[in-house]
């Protein structure tokens, strides 16, 4: 059912269904048959720029792959990737910045 637009198109009536066809277009918004493993990654992922989160996206990262492989249904492959490639940066980063603070602070004083 539909009503009638003084400007010209058509629209849908408020009562009328959501399309049920069996459409695959949900999957790209909802998180349905993603791996969890693979939604904490992402997400992680995104504040690996703190670098405190970067080994736990890393970690779910891996885990998430795992997952995949052994499902093939799942779905969330990027994100595991993306969460395994900022993982691994955001850790590098923090491990030398960690490095660099221990060498600061407990390194020879004679080079100051």
């Amino acid at each position: 059912m539909t009503t009638n637009n003084p400007y010209g198109a058509p629209t849908a009536a408020v009562d009328d269904p959501a399309p049920t066809d069996g459409s695959d277009a949900l999957k790209y918004i909802l998180p349905v048959g993603r791996s969890a493993w693979a939604l904490a990654a992402g997400y992680l992922a995104l504040f690996a720029i703190f670098l405190i989160p970067a080994p736990a996206a890393l970690f779910c990262g891996i885990m998430a792959l795992r997952e995949i492989s052994k499902n093939p249904r799942k779905l969330g492959k990027v994100r595991a990737i993306f969460g395994i490639v900022m993982g691994i940066i955001g850790t590098a980063l923090l491990a030398i910045l960690l490095v660099v603070n221990i060498i600061v602070k407990y390194g020879d004083n004679g080079l100051r």
